[in-house]
Parts: structure tokens; C-alpha cells; sequence
């Protein structure tokens, strides 16, 4: 039997390799392909395209990663000071977004992903997290991780995929403020929402951190299973 085929959403960013300086170039940290490659998937990565979600009809799983901020237009709201968004990545990732989860794929949202989790489900995020929690442990500087505890509410999903974590890494300044229709369920000791999920489909998980660059990256793991039992008929 095949491994599940999980896609990536990536970016499009400058890229510098060989001779060549800022060309633009579909990038996605290897970080993510190695956690679902050793929790037993294949990673498809996904460059931004929202002509049509047909790529989904191939995949066992979506993985929205990380990056730039969600368009604060996609939620209602003016633009911040800090906000820098990329429109090509929301409008692909929405696209495919909505796509799967009109046919029940399992969908991981991780720190931007998340997010986007929130605002396709109706909800608005705050554009830059230290105005509203007064400090920026959350992305400490440029490049560098913070870390900090969390919970998880009893029975959720996030709670049964992370038995037993009690503190996680965190580089994001933006955060969702309102999670629509979904159900939050995780939550820092400063009050931020950690995970959000969706109980009416088999796995819509959102974690707020990256567990991409954790030692044990649960919830990629988590996709992983979840894509093989969907594809096998199995919730």
C-alpha cells in the first residue's frame, strides 16, 4: 500500500543557492517533509494556485504551513502597521481550503495555518499579538523561538494528540482573536488560543505553535494517521 500523500502549502519567497541571488523560488521548510516522511507519509508540496483545487483529488491529507501574515481584508479588517501578507498564498490556500474540507480531508493548520483554519471559518485574528498581550515572548526576536507552557481542553482532539505536552515553541506576533465556528481548545498561560478544531469532521486540527521543528511533532504525526485511516474508510 502507498504511503498517504500529504500536500504542503508553500511559499514563494527570494531564495539565494549556487550562483543565482533572490530568485523567486516555491520554498517549504524541510522541516515539515521530514516530520510527515518519518511518521510514514510522502509530502506533496503545494506552490500557491487558486485556479481550482483539483490536486486534492490525489492527496490523502492537507498541511497548511507557516509564513507570512494573513490579509487582514479576508476577515474584515484594516491593514496594522506590522502586517505583511502574501495574497497569492491566501487565496490558493483558501481555495484548497474550502475544497477539502467540503469533502472531509483531514486538514492540519500549523501557526499560520491555524489562522487561516480561523478566518475560513469565520473568525479575525489580532494583527500584532504584543499590543494585546503586552510582551513578545511569543516571537522573541528575529529568528529565534520562544517557548512557553500550555493546556488543552479535557476530550478534545488537540488534548488526545498531545497527552502529556506541557510546553511548546512559539514564533508568531499575530493570533487568533475570534475562531469563528471552530472550537478552541487550547489555550497559553497569557490567555492566547493554542489549538482550535473542528468536532463535526473526523480531523481539523489547528496548533498555534510549529511542531515541525519539535523533537516529537506530534501532530504532523497525528495528519499522518488521520489520512491513512480516512483513506482506508476507517474515522
Amino acid at each position: 500500500m502507498r504511503r498517504p500523500l500529504i500536500g504542503i502549502s508553500a511559499y514563494v519567497e527570494p531564495a539565494d543557492w549556487a550562483v543565482w541571488r533572490g530568485v523567486p523560488a516555491v520554498l517549504v521548510p524541510e522541516a515539515y517533509v521530514r516530520a510527515v516522511t518519518a511518521a510514514g507519509g510522502r509530502a506533496v508540496v503545494l506552490p500557491p494556485d487558486d485556479e481550482d483545487a483539483e490536486v486534492l483529488a490525489v492527496l490523502d491529507g492537507l498541511l497548511l504551513a507557516g509564513g507570512a501574515d494573513v490579509g487582514p481584508g479576508r476577515y474584515g479588517q484594516p491593514r496594522h502597521p506590522r502586517t505583511e501578507d502574501r495574497p497569492d498564498r491566501d487565496a490558493g490556500e483558501l481555495a484548497l481550503l474550502a475544497a477539502a474540507l467540503a469533502v472531509g480531508l483531514p486538514v492540519l493548520g500549523v501557526c499560520r495555518g491555524m489562522q487561516l483554519l480561523a478566518v475560513a471559518y469565520g473568525g479575525r485574528l489580532h494583527q500584532h499579538l504584543p499590543d494585546v498581550v503586552g510582551h513578545e515572548e511569543h516571537r522573541p526576536a528575529p529568528g529565534v523561538y520562544g517557548a512557553h507552557a500550555v493546556r488543552f481542553a479535557e476530550g478534545s482532539l488537540a488534548a488526545t494528540v498531545l497527552a502529556g505536552v506541557r510546553r511548546v515553541n512559539s514564533y508568531h506576533h499575530q493570533a487568533v482573536a475570534d475562531p469563528g465556528r471552530l472550537t478552541v481548545t487550547g489555550w497559553a498561560a497569557d490567555g492566547v488560543i493554542e489549538a482550535v478544531e473542528d468536532p463535526g469532521l473526523p480531523f481539523v486540527l489547528g496548533v498555534q505553535w510549529h511542531p515541525e521543528n519539535e523533537p516529537d511533532p506530534r501532530p504532523i504525526t497525528a495528519l499522518v494517521r488521520a489520512a491513512e485511516r480516512s483513506r482506508s474508510g476507517v474515522t
